[in-house]
């Protein structure tokens, strides 16, 4: 009796850490477990009971540890939906020069330099702005150790509705695509961590927060990729963790992607090109940032101030113009 009660033990514990799994499979196990005490045939039964499936009488006189809904015999169960969103890129529809600006971290960022960027940028004659990522900064509510002198929340908000409402003042007549880095991702996250219940009202989206609508300007979350002509551009905490940070950022962009790409995030200017055997080239960039160089969490860095422009043709194709801004607002080519 006694080993009974222990197989019966074994059966209840298969039952509830492998409740989907079939009857028949945990019945094999369940023969393993008990080192032959059992045949496979009376395993199944205890298994069949701990879900409820075995008679009508055993169903009354026995709980089952994980009840299962009854099936006709023979019947064939289909797959389940799958709750898995799509990952699909944005594509910014226009040809001509496009603008990039990343991690510009209002209200914490360089005046010079971002002076010096829209200046360069106006004189393009751009197609499109592309803001690539980290944009705000959110400092007030990140998860980090934040010094209460700083937690001005709704004071962040102000500056960066004003620093988006000042760009589409300098480019009133072109697209605005936003496209959300690690920092953006701080508001969801915030809202998950502490109004659960309404983090999914539109009034509490970013677009909402940051007059986005009344500006014009589009928001692309969710780690989407954004397509000018051929070329993809990430913020770049998009890309695959665990490796160390690279001697050169676009090279590591290109180690985790094996495609061509232009990435910003790390604040750092950099390029480079890749061939296969069929010498079939790819190429990445990775823009400089356009915010203080010299935050408290990192007074000593390698940062640069940079932007970059990219030059779409009719197809696809494109050229990509890197550049960096000196400390005097000097705009150079990388």
């Amino acid at each position: 009796m006694q080993r009974g009660d222990a197989i019966t033990r074994k059966a209840e514990r298969l039952a509830k850490l492998h409740p989907e799994a079939p009857a028949q499979t945990l019945a094999r196990r369940l023969v393993k477990e008990s080192n032959g005490a059992i045949t496979l045939h009376q395993a199944r039964m205890r298994m069949q009971r701990q879900f409820g499936q075995h008679g009508k009488k055993n169903r009354k006189t026995q709980k089952p540890t994980v009840p299962r809904p009854p099936r006709e015999a023979g019947e064939i169960l289909a797959m389940p939906k799958s709750m898995a969103q799509p990952w699909t890129p944005y594509v910014l529809k226009v040809t001509g020069p496009i603008g990039i600006l990343s991690d510009v971290h209002v209200p914490y960022h360089s005046e010079v330099a971002v002076a010096a960027a829209v200046g360069h940028l106006k004189e393009q004659g751009l197609s499109g702005l592309l803001l690539n990522g980290d944009i705000a900064d959110f400092y007030a509510i990140s998860r980090y150790m934040k010094d209460p002198a700083y937690r001005d929340f709704k004071g962040e908000l102000e500056a960066v509705r004003g620093f988006l409402g000042w760009l589409r003042q300098e480019f009133p007549d072109i697209p605005i695509v936003y496209k959300t880095g690690n920092h953006e991702d701080r508001w969801q996250h915030w809202l998950w961590q502490h109004a659960a219940e309404i983090s999914d009202d539109r009034r509490m989206s970013l677009t909402a927060w940051l007059d986005l609508d009344k500006l014009d300007i589009e928001l692309v979350d969710n780690q989407r990729p954004v397509m000018l002509g051929k070329l993809p551009v990430l913020h770049g905490h998009e890309l695959p963790k665990g490796m160390a940070a690279p001697v050169n950022v676009a090279r590591g962009a290109w180690m985790r992607t094996l495609s061509t790409c232009l990435v910003g995030h790390s604040h750092r200017t950099s390029n480079h090109a890749e061939s296969d055997m069929w010498h079939h080239e790819t190429a990445c960039w990775s823009t400089g940032c356009l915010c203080d160089l010299r935050p408290d969490y990192a007074v000593i860095n390698r940062w640069n101030h940079g932007f970059a422009v990219a030059t779409v043709h009719d197809g696809g194709a494109f050229d990509v113009q890197n550049y960096r801004v000196m400390g005097d607002g000097t705009v150079r080519s990388a």
